[in-house]
């Protein structure tokens, strides 16, 4: 079965960064991972794309022939491509049955919360070619900053989740760029969970003219009675951050990603061996507690993702850059006698356990 995530969000929230990221880090981890690329207004993208739009349609030879703006011409892109799903499903077949694809869309937000086509997309993708989708919608974190304009990013996502109907994943993204924009009114973890937004209203009061903070009132009284808006994190270029959004996408899809029997890791990476077979690979066991176990990983935490990037970030910014510089500093050989250090290490503590088994054992028989 194949799996995949629609990702959507405003402009400049970072998806074909996004999918870039993403990419480079699933090539790593030898998990398998395509991109089609469904925004014909993107001429230069990052990554490398398995399906481009711009082969079927073309935004400007759009904008040209029928004489529409931008806004216009991706309502037309969309059209035709709901009415052309045969040339996507035919590219989709392509690469398999097992394929996990990253649709990006254009950044015109009233695609997805709004006008139908991506809607109607979404339901042949799943219907037609059997996928099991999850939304990703990403939001600028530095809306947070902002109490009027935090409402409207709720509102925002309250309106993609009801719209593209999905197992619906909200994202602030560049959450590792926060911390240029002064200090937060509330901690992180107020913006993350959504809940008690009124205490918000004092700061809407204070900033906004009677009636306008009376309507950002009324949004939040809709968004709460709703109670489906809540948001992960994400700072692409850090590869915790990466992996736990990861996690929570693949716990909305139920995908389950079995590594290779052998996987060799990037270069320079030290590989400890092993003789445990369990270790080796999931056990149906593993598998299942994977999907009802514990979803948080290391640095998952959102009160441990605020002292990282906003609260602390120059500290642990240095600590990392000492980090990279020993590590960076290591020879092939260093590696290789560090591994075999570890393996020598493993060897002595076996050996000490064995003597101190058998001489407890001995001093058993001669109490006996």
């Amino acid at each position: 079965m194949p799996f995949g995530e629609i990702v959507c969000g405003s402009p400049g929230s970072g998806k074909s960064t996004y999918c870039h990221g993403k990419h480079q880090l699933f090539t790593a981890l030898q998990r398998p991972i395509s991109i089609v690329n469904l925004d014909p207004a993107n001429d230069d993208l990052p990554y490398p794309c398995a399906l481009d739009i711009g082969e079927l349609i073309r935004l400007e030879d759009v904008m040209e022939k029928y004489q529409l703006g931008p806004n216009g011409g991706l309502v037309y892109c969309m059209e035709y491509l709901e009415e052309n799903f045969d040339w996507l499903e035919e590219g989709l077949k392509e690469l398999g049955g097992d394929a996990y694809v990253l649709f990006d869309l254009p950044g015109q937000v009233e695609l997805s919360t709004n006008h139908g086509s991506i809607k109607k997309v979404v339901d042949m993708l799943e219907k037609r070619c059997g996928f099991r989708l999850a939304a990703v919608h990403l939001c600028d974190a530095h809306y947070i900053t902002d109490a009027s304009k935090y409402v409207s990013m709720l509102l925002l996502s309250l309106r993609a989740m009801l719209q593209l109907e999905l197992p619906h994943i909200n994202v602030l993204s560049k959450i590792d760029l926060l911390s240029q924009y002064g200090d937060l009114d509330f901690n992180l973890d107020f913006y993350t969970e959504v809940q008690d937004l009124s205490y918000l209203e004092n700061t809407l009061v204070g900033s906004l003219p009677p009636r306008f903070a009376a309507l950002n009132m009324a949004m939040i009284s809709l968004v709460e009675d709703y109670s489906l808006v809540g948001f992960e994190t994400l700072a692409v270029e850090d590869k915790t951050s990466m992996l736990n959004l990861s996690r929570a996408i693949d716990r909305a899809t139920g995908y389950v990603f079995l590594p290779p029997e052998t996987t060799s890791g990037p270069p320079g990476t030290v590989n400890v061996a092993t003789n445990t077979a369990q270790s080796a690979r999931p056990n149906t066991y593993a598998l299942f507690t994977s999907a009802a176990g514990p979803l948080k990983g290391h640095g998952s935490d959102v009160r441990d993702v605020q002292e990282r990037w906003v609260d602390e970030r120059e500290v642990y910014d240095e600590y990392e850059k000492e980090k990279w510089k020993s590590e960076s500093g290591m020879t092939p050989d260093d590696l290789k006698r560090k591994e075999n250090g570890h393996s020598l290490a493993a060897k002595v503590r076996r050996r000490t356990s064995t003597k101190q088994a058998d001489s407890s054992s001995a001093m058993d028989t001669k109490v006996g």
